[in-house]
């Protein structure tokens, strides 16, 4: 029997970046209601324990608690469309729909143990649990476990034992490595690939690192134009699946009546100013329009 698989790549959230993106995948999710949502990871930036950070400028004002704010407020905005379905069909005792809910640990999470390994007073008073992912119905997965369902292998990334190195390249390539279908976050953008065995199964790789509305800084003017979008994964059996890609600039329409950059430029004009994605989005769209006059 097949299922369908609902995939939300990295969202990062934090403090002050916008998750509107996230309402509009929770009622997508009712729209298509899946029987399985994968959250692949770095869900929660949590970048008042970025060591990559520490010491410059940008990272004055950081706090472990605004963070943990922030994952809790974006989970609730997530799940919210689901919850009022479900007490809505639970007042009139209809069933409720509950797909399973999994929820990877990323390495930006994996950041709350690294602080406790770097300072060790810190056990006790900080660890995974303060993110709440199991109070908010996910089963959750250690940092790089790998999560067999339906034939698909999901972590956060997959990476060579010998080295402890994430592999790269092209997905073909990680395919031949790793010998079975799998997904993945941690790379920003998407990339696709498949391997058909002589025995006729079909071995598929998906990279898909990307969902949200900021910008990354890090990634400079030029490294932020990648995709941002979730996965449908219709009639997954043994590792296969038909594909659906789904753009948060779709989503936006779907539920905003406008393109994200609309959206954005109207609603969060700093970040818009600042962000190479939004204007090339909106160059390309308003090209075509005049393309088509």
């Amino acid at each position: 029997m097949s299922r369908t698989h609902f995939v939300i790549p990295d969202c990062q959230v934090k403090p002050g970046a916008p998750t509107d993106h996230l309402t509009w995948i929770g009622k997508y999710i009712l729209h298509i209601k899946p029987e399985v949502i994968v959250n692949l990871g770095d869900f929660a930036d949590m970048h008042s324990l970025s060591q990559y950070d520490k010491g410059k400028l940008s990272f004055e004002g950081r706090r472990y608690q605004a963070d943990l704010g922030a994952a809790h407020n974006a989970n609730r905005r997530l799940l919210k469309p689901l919850n009022e379905y479900n007490e809505k069909r639970r007042r009139f005792k209809e069933k409720l729909y509950q797909p399973e809910k999994h929820m990877l640990y990323g390495n930006h999470e994996h950041r709350v143990c690294r602080a406790i390994e770097d300072d060790a007073k810190m056990d006790g008073f900080m660890g995974l649990p303060d993110l709440q992912y199991e109070k908010f119905g996910w089963t959750t997965h250690q940092f790089l476990d790998v999560v067999n369902l339906d034939g698909i292998h999901y972590s956060h990334f997959f990476y060579n034992p010998n080295s402890g190195r994430p592999f790269g390249g092209m997905v073909e390539s990680r395919l031949k490595q790793i010998g079975f279908s799998f997904t993945q976050g941690h790379e920003q953008g998407k990339k696709i690939g498949a391997i058909e065995r002589n025995n006729g199964e079909m071995h598929r790789g998906l990279v898909v690192g990307s969902c949200y509305l900021h910008t990354e800084d890090y990634k400079g003017p030029q490294g932020n134009s990648h995709w941002r979008g979730i996965i449908v994964k219709r009639e997954v059996r043994n590792g296969d699946y038909d594909l659906c890609e789904v753009s948060l600039d779709y989503l936006c329409r779907r539920y905003e009546g406008c393109h994200v950059w609309e959206f954005m430029k109207r609603n969060y004009p700093e970040i818009y100013a600042e962000s190479a994605w939004l204007k090339r989005a909106e160059f390309r769209a308003t090209h075509r329009l005049e393309e088509v006059a």
